[in-house]
């Protein structure tokens, strides 16, 4: 038995039903080698990846209809990866990326528990270029504006990462930092149209959440 406890949850994404194991709360932490540690994923992060998250939920429901048709996607920061398995059920050419050392093997057991090919991953670390990973021509994530420094992070990923023309869609729960990316954003040639969105069923207009689509032709 690993040193966690996991559950499976069903959420319907574009009327298609997806089964996720995920971690059975905020209070699991499994570090025994000091891997993630070494990574700079500390013990009240450690549980992050395997949460199913509100600007998750909303990154997958755009991806389920999205057009995606001849590009190559890369999402960052996956975690359990329904962004990407929404993709892979529609036949995408997506590759997923984390930091984090279990999000590989969630990544592979939600595919299969929901018999869909294993989706290509590779471990990304933001702050280290990684120029096997080659260009893309659609690059997405949810929530990973978190910290002030990641705005900053982020705009290198995708500096290095996309393609001359390409698009990016970022889903935020409106946690601030948005402004600043989209700053950096625009200095490398992208417009940005904002959605507001939802997070909740609780929420109410205007809504806290925002769905950024960025693009570079």
């Amino acid at each position: 038995m690993p040193g966690y406890s996991t559950r499976n949850e069903t959420i319907t994404v574009g009327g298609h039903p997806y089964q996720l194991r995920i971690l059975s709360d905020k209070q699991q932490f499994f570090d025994p080698d000091g891997h993630s540690a070494r990574l700079g994923i500390s013990s009240a992060q450690w549980s992050l990846f395997g949460q199913l998250w509100p600007a998750g939920r909303l990154l997958a429901q755009s991806m389920s209809s999205f057009d995606i048709q001849g590009k190559r996607i890369l999402e960052l920061g996956c975690g359990i990866g329904l962004a990407s398995l929404v993709l892979m059920q529609r036949g995408g050419d997506i590759i997923a990326s984390d930091i984090h050392p279990l999000a590989e093997p969630f990544l592979a057991y939600n595919a299969a528990l929901n018999a869909l090919p294993a989706v290509h991953y590779r471990q990304l670390r933001w702050d280290q270029p990684l120029p096997t990973l080659g260009r893309f021509d659609l690059i997405i994530a949810s929530d990973v504006l978190y910290e002030q420094t990641h705005a900053a992070l982020m705009g290198e990923v995708i500096a290095r990462h996309a393609n001359p023309r390409a698009e990016v869609v970022f889903t935020d729960p409106g946690r601030g930092n948005s402004a600043r990316l989209s700053r950096i954003m625009a200095e490398q040639g992208f417009d940005l149209e904002t959605t507001r969105c939802a997070m909740s069923d609780e929420d109410t207009a205007p809504f806290r959440g925002r769905l950024l689509h960025y693009t570079r032709n």
